[in-house]
């Protein structure tokens, strides 16, 4: 006898799923501006500042899509001038003494960024962590780590690549998702502190846009 197919989801019950993933991560954004520390902002804030006076190179890491939260970081970095590079790509020149390395990882212990930290920590780089685990191996090698909140439930797999192999998730907010929304949340509320303190218009990052795309 064939298995029982399982009914289709109705409409309704399709548009409750969806919203209510949404009530979720609004909810939670909600919260974040009292969850992110501002000293933890502020030691970000600085040594960006720093590192754009003294001249030196900004490199973002991170591994899936809180690379991406690192890509789109570094979009907005570069239209205030910064002279900022993103692992992975081709044109990333070598980190030097001084540089400001940021890594980017929910947990805290993916090995690809964990390795990045090291290796840039190694170079005489100051290095920054961004991650909801402040006692990660990631932030154990940052000079300074900006914890954002993410994951109420801890992974059983720890390593992101395994994660995805796996096929391990959460309900209506899979993987990292809340740290992923609430990172790109927080560093794009830290663009908006660059802009005032540099004095940078909007007007001057449109003019620093791509204008062919």
């Amino acid at each position: 006898m064939p298995p029982e197919r399982a009914r289709p989801a109705t409409r309704a019950e399709r548009r409750a799923v969806y919203r209510e993933a949404m009530r979720e991560i609004v909810d939670f954004l909600s919260k974040l501006p009292d969850l992110v520390e501002e000293e933890q902002v502020e030691g970000l804030v600085r040594r960006l500042l720093e590192a754009r006076r003294q001249g030196k190179r900004v490199f973002l890491g991170g591994a899936g899509r809180s690379g991406l939260v690192g890509r789109a970081f570094a979009l907005r970095l570069m239209h205030m001038g910064f002279e900022v590079y993103v692992f992975g790509d081709t044109i990333v020149p070598a980190v030097g003494s001084g540089d400001l390395v940021i890594v980017i990882s929910g947990s805290g212990a993916t090995t690809s960024s964990v390795v990045i930290a090291e290796t840039a920590k190694g170079l005489g780089a100051t290095v920054v962590a961004v991650t909801s685990r402040p006692k990660s191996p990631l932030a154990r090698v940052a000079d300074h780590v900006l914890v954002v909140p993410g994951r109420t439930k801890l992974a059983r797999e720890n390593d992101y690549i395994v994660r995805q192999i796996v096929g391990e998730h959460e309900p209506l907010t899979p993987l990292g998702t809340l740290f992923e929304v609430a990172a790109l949340v927080t560093l794009d509320s830290v663009v908006t502190e660059l802009m005032k303190r540099l004095g940078i218009s909007e007007e001057e990052i449109r003019l620093r846009h791509a204008n062919i795309e």
